[in-house]
Formats: C-alpha cells, structure tokens, sequence
C-alpha cells in the first residue's frame, strides 16, 4: 500500500510539469457579441460573470486551473465551450448561425443547462437567478427577432 501511493505521489508531482495553455486569443471588439448587439449593461454583466469564461476568448482561469489533472478538465472545458460558441467572435458567424446559437442560449437557459452545475464550485457568482434568466431569455430572443428582420431584409 505504501508503495502505491508513493507511485501516486511521484505521478502527481511529475504531471505538475506538464501545465495547460493559458494564452488567451487577443480579443477583437469589433466581433464581440455585447458590443456588436448593443448589449445593455445590466444583461452584459450577467453574460460576462456567467458565459465568457467558457464561451469568449477573455477567460479568466481560476486559481486550480494550475493543478493538474484539474487543469486539464477546465482546458478542456474551455476548449469545448468556445467550440460550441464564442461571444468574442459572434460577428463573423454567419446570420443563420448566429441564429442557432441566440436559439440554442434560450434554450440551454430556459432548461437551465447553462451555466454547469460544475462550474458553479469555484464560481458561485455565476449562479444565475430565476430573474436573471428570464433576463437573458428575453434579450436572446429580442436579438433573435432583430437578426431575423435584418436577414429579411437583406434578401
């Protein structure tokens, strides 16, 4: 038994050398979802404490994002987060996708799939309140509404 967990001991140590990738991509203003759609301060502050830490390039890694294996799970969390969607570069979505993606928002905040349970551990501010919510959920769906007018009328 002793064995073993020095085995443990000296991996834990070892895999602490092999740290993620916290370089953010430099941000672009000029695609960024809350400045492109005019976003109300009190509705982009809600995003910015709840989504961009997963789903923007302006990640703020947590403190035990430097302790690995644990690192490696936010990293990729992170990863997969702006893969479904990226606040920071919204505008070079197509119309049709940015569509999707305000449907899917409304819907993941609507089943309250969003943020993850997980992510609350360390960030208990981002919990979001039945207000809260309905906030997002009522933007979303205006942004949704003004795409929509904007893509008729481009026809």
């Amino acid at each position: 038994m002793k064995k073993i967990l020095i085995v443990i001991l000296v991996a834990f140590v070892i895999i602490q050398f092999f740290p993620i990738d916290k370089t953010n991509p430099r941000p672009t203003p000029g695609m960024d979802f809350l400045k492109i759609k005019d976003t109300p301060e009190k509705v982009a502050k809600i995003i910015r404490t709840s989504c961009y830490d997963c789903h923007s390039n302006e990640t703020v890694y947590p403190w035990y994002s430097g302790i690995s294996p644990v690192s490696w799970f936010v990293k990729n969390h992170i990863d997969e987060g702006r893969k479904h969607l990226n606040f920071s570069t919204f505008a070079v979505y197509e119309p049709q996708r940015q569509l999707r993606k305000l449907d899917e928002c409304i819907e993941m905040i609507e089943k309250k799939e969003m943020p993850l349970e997980s992510y609350y551990v360390g960030h208990q501010n981002a919990k979001l309140t039945d207000d809260q919510r309905a906030d997002l959920v009522k933007y979303f769906k205006q942004v949704k509404e003004d795409t929509e007018r904007r893509i008729m009328f481009n026809k």
